[in-house]
């Protein structure tokens, strides 16, 4: 049996990888310019210096001790954690439903969810608002969370990838007995595990870097998340570009960390794969 060999290197492709190369480059100096001046003062960085200083701890102990950093940071930790999980448990089960039951209005009742998604969410804020006040929840993480979880387009993503799966196994397993919940949670929930990293992937994305709507419920310092801490720093009348800098770098790492340690199940789950 005859294997396949590697494609070849041939010269016509060098100019492909210096493209290649050179948005590399595009995409990776932000991040990088970011790192650099977290290592300066704020009159190196606004002198253009690219090159590493020796301020990075001092910029660190600067930042968690004259700004509420540590707490800002806890804030996102739990409102992210606690939306992800929330987010991919009702989304998740709502795709399931609208794709393993059939009705007559199964397909109208998901259109008008779609529709939905064409609402911009500035129209929103102010009916939003007026609940969570109704509601007692103002200044709360759970103002914050509880819009989040009914993502319309987690349901979306969750569908498309559903309908892949073989509904012999579904069928199967209700033979063998297994209730809905159990067949859920035990046969179709391990096989789509790609599927619910790049969901949580995503999820973690939108609810680490919300700005909008925390600004608008939370009140008090305390209450802040990371994103609202580094707005008010940069809004300041003399920032500190330095310390902006490292809270930047704090506050991207654990997207970068997440998305590396589980980039290949989020390429399989983003293309739909099923694994047994």
């Amino acid at each position: 049996m005859k294997t396949k060999s590697a494609p070849r290197f041939h010269a016509g492709m060098i100019p492909v990888y210096l493209l290649l190369v050179l948005f590399s480059l595009f995409c990776v100096f932000p991040f990088v310019w970011i790192v650099i001046g977290s290592t300066n003062n704020a009159v190196d960085i606004i002198g253009g210096k690219m090159t590493f200083g020796p301020l990075l701890l001092e910029n660190l102990r600067n930042l968690f001790a004259n700004y509420n950093m540590a707490q800002a940071l806890l804030n996102s930790v739990k409102i992210t954690v606690i939306t992800v999980l929330a987010t991919l448990v009702v989304t998740s089960t709502a795709a399931y439903g609208f794709q393993m039951y059939r009705s007559r209005a199964r397909e109208r009742i998901y259109a008008f969810f779609l529709g939905t998604m064409m609402i911009p969410f500035a129209s929103l804020m102010v009916p939003l608002f007026q609940i969570i006040v109704k509601m007692g929840l103002i200044n709360t993480h759970f103002a914050i969370i509880i819009v989040s979880v009914s993502s319309v387009f987690m349901i979306f993503f969750f569908r498309q990838s559903f309908v892949t799966y073989p509904m012999e196994v579904i069928q199967a397993a209700r033979i063998d007995g297994a209730s809905e919940w159990q067949t859920f949670t035990r046969v179709f929930v391990p096989s789509m595990k790609s599927t619910y990293a790049a969901a949580g992937i995503y999820a973690f994305m939108t609810s680490w870097n919300s700005y909008l709507w925390p600004l608008i419920v939370t009140q008090t310092n305390e209450k802040k998340t990371v994103t609202l801490l580094i707005s008010s720093m940069s809004s300041s009348y003399t920032p500190e570009y330095g310390l902006i800098m490292a809270a930047i770098a704090l506050a991207t790492m654990p997207v970068i960390v997440l998305f590396f340690a589980l980039q290949r199940q989020f390429v399989q789950g983003m293309l739909g794969s099923v694994k047994g």
